[in-house]
């Protein structure tokens, strides 16, 4: 009995006249927004401004996809770009593939912390609203290894099996069923964002430790897919590359974990994490002012509203003696409010 196995796409890019439109590319920048969107209402929830995620994004973006390409181009440019037979100027060709995470996690803290820096953010607290959308981003974006057919796992019988039928650059053919190693790490970084947004909900989470938590899981699951992949890469000691890394970052992360939560428990204080919020709070506590002094009949400066020969206007028909009928019948009234709340 044949099973149905998942299917590879017959191509990665469309073509809207001469302009190619890469399935690669839209995949991060699909993630991208996706990790703006819910990072801004996080951030809105802990006290700052609307717009604080999206502009630190500017310099963490580009940061990131950098940094991404760089720990690539510098962990496998050796046999894919710069040896024998091959064309350097193929590092650039970053719409074919190859971004390393962990460089774009690091030179994207770069570029956040120059974006925070000029905002007058912390950056633990910035990286603590992010952190779960940076893991849908990751899970997004390994949907264009999907559509550029790469980074599989081995060979499986599997029902969930992923068909391979496509030629290298050598002219070599790969045809078979292999392990989706994108789609478990997709899954599992859905997972991880789960998680997070659970447990800082759950344990108040602050200082960073919403990040390490994000960056600890995640390096689980990708010890194990990374395990199963098939792809060439430099091995020590029996362990791929990118697992002695993920061992290494993730006592770093649950180090990070357990000493902030003892030395700084519970969460940044909202007042101090956004002065942008600040400014938009007092701007519309001034125009609140403004309006209710309008309302009352009063001027900005409180005085009493003047006629043209300068004199006050007054509101009761006798001055004073008015004006002391006027605050007993209030007096009354909020005697009678009182009694009877509505």
């Amino acid at each position: 009995m044949d099973i149905a196995y998942i299917p590879s796409p017959s191509r990665g890019v469309l073509y809207l006249g001469p302009i190619p439109l890469r399935a690669y590319a839209f995949c991060i920048i699909l993630g991208v927004v996706v990790a703006v969107w819910l990072g801004s209402k996080r951030w809105v929830a802990r006290g700052g401004a609307k717009h604080t995620v999206g502009d630190i994004a500017v310099w963490a973006v580009p940061f990131g996809l950098v940094g991404g390409r760089l720990y690539h181009v510098i962990t496998d440019g050796g046999r894919l770009y710069f040896a024998e037979g091959k064309n350097p100027w193929d590092a650039l060709k970053i719409w074919e593939g190859g971004l390393g995470i962990w460089g774009a996690v690091a030179l994207g803290a770069v570029g956040a912390w120059i974006g925070a820096r000029r905002r007058g953010v912390p950056l633990p607290a910035y990286a603590d609203a992010i952190a779960p959308g940076i893991a849908l981003a990751q899970a997004l974006g390994r949907w264009g290894n999907y559509f550029n057919q790469e980074l599989y796992g081995r060979s499986t019988t599997l029902p969930w099996g992923l068909e391979i039928d496509k030629t290298l650059a050598n002219g070599e053919v790969v045809k078979g069923v292999y392990h989706p190693t994108f789609l478990y790490e997709s899954l599992w970084c859905v997972g991880v964002a789960v998680l997070v947004i659970w447990a800082d909900r759950r344990f108040t989470l602050g200082h960073g430790r919403a990040f390490a938590l994000y960056v600890a899981a995640y390096t689980v699951g990708r010890f194990w897919t990374e395990w199963l992949r098939i792809d060439e890469a430099h091995v020590y000691f029996g362990l791929r590359l990118n697992d002695w890394v993920s061992i290494g970052v993730f006592v770093a992360a649950v180090a990070y974990f357990v000493i902030v939560g003892r030395t700084r428990p519970g969460r940044e204080d909202p007042a101090s994490i956004d002065p942008a919020a600040h400014l938009a709070a007092e701007d519309a506590g001034s125009g609140e002012k403004s309006d209710t002094s309008e309302k009352s009949g009063k001027k900005a400066d409180g005085k009493a509203p003047e006629k043209a020969d300068g004199k006050p206007v007054l509101r009761g028909p006798a001055g004073p003696a008015a004006d002391g009928a006027a605050d007993g019948a209030a007096a009354e009234t909020v005697g009678e409010d009182v009694k009877n709340p509505i």
